[in-house]
């Protein structure tokens, strides 16, 4: 099979299967990337032939000319899917033309796949369709949503649009994620979840993790927070606020916070500084100090750790695209109480396999926190069928890179 594979991250969510894909020496597979994580892609697989392109500059939004404010979005993936389609020129030239194009949507890169490669299959990856309502737009008060807003969404959704035209097939990591995009398209859309490495990410009683000069086991009284960027739209904000009186309730604990400070999703601060350091500046003086511990980004080694020696794992999202680290953290056993909301609760079922708690409510998640402290033996079962979960619906090698050859092989062969 000759392949290619489009995303700006590149490997993104794509990882697991390009390895997959070039270990079969039969098989001729690409990558393009923005040249800023073409070094990152390289490392993937030695077989993985990339082809990097620059990002264009953005149009002026302002002045004579300019840019409509709602068009800001669409106008930089068109200019990224102009700069994609000469690379595919540069591919076609070179005698490869795809059998299948791999492609997620959201930065514009595929717009023009079928243009270049008509005869090419087109899968596309369906992370999310933006609405003005009944996801993570309105959802929090402390960030209210705008009639702009709402209307600039509508526009948003233009790319995703034209991928469902154009794709001859989709995939959707989690049931809710499909369930966002249009009825009309939902035939397109095959439930694909990324997986998770299961028999890397499973507990571990001989774990420690050191941090500030302080070196944790299992059993300890630890409450872990894991995001790729600290920010609301994972509940860092009603996180942080929660802390003094979790901390004053359990005198023993320490919370270990995983995550950088830059944005994943929603908007950055006016102000410049990250969501951490404004949040310090808020609530710093009723934490004691030396209990609350911010590890940055960590290599997954000693994230893993992390994650072993939980003794309650904190998981909060916005009614948005759920994060690996939920997956990840059941599969490492952990005690997870996660946020009552509707990607957490696909997944995790409260008192059986995790607990569940209004995103909102301090004094709830204290108490279900403080509950795991307190308990830790009595936590077993939850732990258990956290794992049970991860390794049953979620297992990268028995479920979800079966399921996703599977449907790549389907596309190519037939």
């Amino acid at each position: 099979m000759r392949l290619c594979f489009i995303h700006q991250n590149l490997p993104g969510q794509f990882g697991r299967l390009i390895k997959a894909l070039c270990d079969d020496p039969a098989n001729d597979v690409w990558g393009i990337v923005d040249t800023r994580a073409a070094e990152r892609a390289r490392r993937v697989h030695p077989q993985l032939n990339l082809l990097p392109y620059s990002v264009p500059a953005p149009a002026a939004t302002t002045g004579a000319g300019g840019v409509h404010p709602y068009l800001t979005d669409v106008d930089q993936q068109v200019r990224r899917g102009q700069v994609v389609a000469r690379v595919l020129l540069r591919l076609q030239a070179m005698g490869r033309a795809p059998d299948l194009v791999v492609a997620h949507p959201g930065w514009g890169e595929a717009l023009f796949v079928k243009d270049i490669f008509p005869a090419a299959r087109l899968l596309t990856y369906f992370e999310f369709f933006y609405s003005a309502r009944g996801a993570d737009v309105g959802f929090d008060p402390e960030f209210p949503g705008s009639r702009d807003r709402e209307l600039r969404l509508r526009v948003r959704n233009s790319v995703f649009l034209s991928a469902l035209n154009d794709c001859d097939a989709g995939l959707a990591p989690t049931l809710w994620q499909k369930s966002r995009f249009p009825d009309a398209y939902q035939s397109k859309i095959s439930l694909v979840h990324e997986g998770v490495d299961t028999d890397a990410i499973a507990p571990d009683p001989a774990a420690t993790f050191e941090i500030d000069g302080h070196r944790f086991r299992p059993g300890d009284p630890v409450v872990t927070y894991v995001a790729r960027n600290l920010e609301p739209y994972r509940g860092f904000h009603v996180f942080m606020r929660l802390l003094p009186k979790l901390l004053d309730a359990n005198p023993a604990a320490h919370v270990v916070v995983v995550g950088a400070d830059d944005v994943s999703y929603g908007a950055r601060r006016s102000d410049g500084r990250s969501w951490r350091e404004a949040l310090l500046e808020e609530i710093g003086p009723d934490l004691e100090a030396g209990r609350v511990h911010f590890a940055g980004r960590l290599p997954f080694a000693q994230y893993l750790q992390v994650l072993q020696v939980s003794a309650a794992h904190v998981y909060m999202t916005y009614p948005f695209v759920l994060s690996w680290s939920m997956v990840e953290a059941m599969a490492a056993g952990c005690v997870v109480i996660g946020s009552r909301t509707t990607p957490v609760q696909e997944v995790l079922e409260d008192g059986r396999n995790g607990r569940l708690v209004d995103f909102f409510d301090a004094h709830a998640w204290v108490a279900a926190i403080g509950d795991a402290l307190a308990r830790p033996n009595d936590m077993a079962a939850l732990r258990e069928a956290a794992r049970r979960t991860a390794v049953e619906r979620f297992d990268l090698r028995t479920i979800c890179l079966p399921k996703a050859l599977s449907l790549v092989r389907s596309m190519v062969i037939g």
